[in-house]
């Protein structure tokens, strides 16, 4: 029995091992594509030079479609934290369940249908206002993806978390707005920190609605789209694997920041 545990244990071990080659291998190719010296995607790179990433931060084009969708991404996850946390407050501890069921299915709706659809939803609305091209466009419609992250993974994390520890507080003379901030805030900060990741990732990554609604101005993934139709150079693997490395940079903040909320939720509370 123990031997066929272990052969079992194997099997998934080398299954496993495949899945994750067959994801991680393509991203592997893009770094020494980013290093090439042909003009040209060639794989393997007939040799190796430095010019793409030369021509990238040398670009205003790529460095302004960069900071761009920097400042969108950080404004977006702010206000969908900031909106989507009370959301997720109501959602978890409503007594008008029928009502909060309602909220909820409307909240998620933009990660169930198709993107398509919300693009062209979110630009119905922002033309009528006459946003269309503005930097505030981009946040909202961002906005509208980011947000139903923040409320899935917050409400999940409070419909788990313990609300006598809140009673207890109030019972020692805290009232229910200062219990909630120093007991229930503390202990789900790392769920609010990944909600806050995923919100981040979802407008930085964002092409169809940036398709839509950002007019002459030009994010990071619209400017790699748009430099694909004409000029598909190894500067978009530049693009690409600083990317990567960016993002690789804030899943790691986020993983530290968690780890130390973890650590300091029980100090927060006593």
């Amino acid at each position: 029995m123990t031997r066929q545990k272990s052969w079992s244990r194997r099997v998934l071990t080398a299954y496993c091992a495949t899945v994750l080659a067959f994801l991680v291998f393509p991203l592997l190719i893009i770094f020494p594509l980013s290093v090439s010296s042909a003009s040209f995607f060639q794989f393997p790179p007939p040799g190796y030079s430095w010019r793409w990433y030369q021509a990238f931060f040398s670009s205003p084009a790529w460095i302004d479609a960069t900071w761009l969708s920097i400042k969108v991404g950080a404004i977006t996850t702010v206000s969908a934290v900031l909106l989507g946390v009370p959301v997720s407050f109501y959602l978890a501890r409503a007594r008008t369940r029928w009502l909060a069921e309602i909220v909820d299915k409307v909240m998620v709706t933009p990660i169930i249908i198709p993107g398509m659809v919300t693009a062209i939803a979110v630009y119905s609305l922002l033309s009528a206002l006459r946003l269309i091209g503005s930097f505030h466009s981009l946040v909202l419609g961002h906005l509208v993806l980011a947000l139903p992250f923040v409320v899935i993974v917050t409400t999940a994390a409070l419909k788990q978390f313990d609300t006598t520890l809140e009673d207890a507080a109030e019972s020692l003379g805290a009232n229910r707005l200062r219990a909630i901030m120093l007991v229930t805030f503390p202990l789900i900060r790392p769920s609010i920190f990944t909600a806050a990741f995923f919100a981040f990732m979802a407008s930085f990554d964002d092409l169809v609605i940036a398709l839509f609604v950002s007019g002459s101005n030009a994010t990071l993934p619209k400017k790699t789209f748009e430099n694909i139709g004409y000029a598909l150079d190894p500067t978009i693997a530049v693009v690409s694997v600083l990317q990567i490395v960016f993002l690789m940079m804030i899943g790691t903040a986020w993983f530290l920041f968690s780890r130390k909320s973890i650590d300091g939720a029980i100090p927060a509370v006593r």
